[in-house]
């Protein structure tokens, strides 16, 4: 059992802006909140829900049928569920948490295409994340998430956490096959494959684009996927309670 502190820090992304063809905005993903956020408060975690600025905004994809379940469907229609009144009314400010992250021993970075825009710039969050890992606890991200890992030092070698790590996140094939590659392009953005391919990081693309699919590597956990939300975050759990 951890001697750290049972509370996570989920962060979230700021950017909401336009960048689906059929001129719905990219945000959070919300599942990719919301699963990791129900698996967490399960294995008995306080959770907090932090973006850069203190602000978000949903990806208009996210919240379509086809990526909800029944259950999914009915949190995200109540705004009375702790899930929501955390995203709606308490999201926290990134550079206010800052001052408290020693409270904190698991980090998970959710996702969304958004992420790809703030994330790597995100320097608050990524120092929240530092101290974490810093102090012996876990750091996890799920689909377009480890976009924030290359900006998270490990305070030991001064290099990004997952340097020769083996990891995992959204593939390039689903990009493609979501028909946003020209888009990213565009706008000048790194995908997660290139993003852990700066970092020299070992990445594993799961076995077809959207199936579930996690990676451990010491305390570095991650998810290829929204449908790999939860298994991810339960493996962040797993780590976290081995430590």
């Amino acid at each position: 059992m951890s001697s750290l502190p049972r509370k996570a820090l989920i962060a979230i992304t700021s950017y909401n802006e336009v960048f689906y063809s059929d001129g719905a905005r990219t945000g959070l993903f919300y599942t990719e909140a919301l699963h990791p956020y129900m698996a967490l408060v399960k294995a008995g975690f306080e959770v907090d829900l932090a973006s850069e600025t203190g602000t978000f905004g949903l990806d208009d994809h996210s919240t379509q049928k086809m990526f909800l379940t029944d259950e999914d469907e009915q949190i995200l229609k109540n705004p009375n569920h702790p899930f929501n009144v955390k995203l709606n009314k308490e999201l926290k400010r990134a550079s206010d948490v800052q001052q408290h992250s020693k409270d904190y021993g698991l980090f998970f970075a959710s996702a969304g295409h958004a992420t790809l825009y703030d994330y790597p710039t995100a320097r608050g969050l990524q120092a929240i994340a530092q101290d974490i890992y810093g102090r012996g606890g876990v750091v996890s991200a799920v689909c377009h998430g480890p976009a924030i890992l290359p900006g998270i030092k490990d305070p030991l070698t001064g290099k990004s956490v997952v340097e020769n790590k083996v990891v995992t996140g959204f593939t390039d094939l689903g990009e493609v096959q979501m028909k946003v590659m020209d888009k990213l392009r565009s706008d000048k953005l790194n995908t997660v494959e290139k993003w852990m391919e700066l970092s020299h990081a070992k990445y594993i693309a799961p076995p077809e684009p959207f199936n579930c699919f996690s990676k451990i590597d010491g305390r570095i956990v991650t998810g290829a996927n929204p449908a790999s939300a939860k298994l991810t975050a339960e493996n962040a759990i797993k780590v976290f309670d081995c430590q």
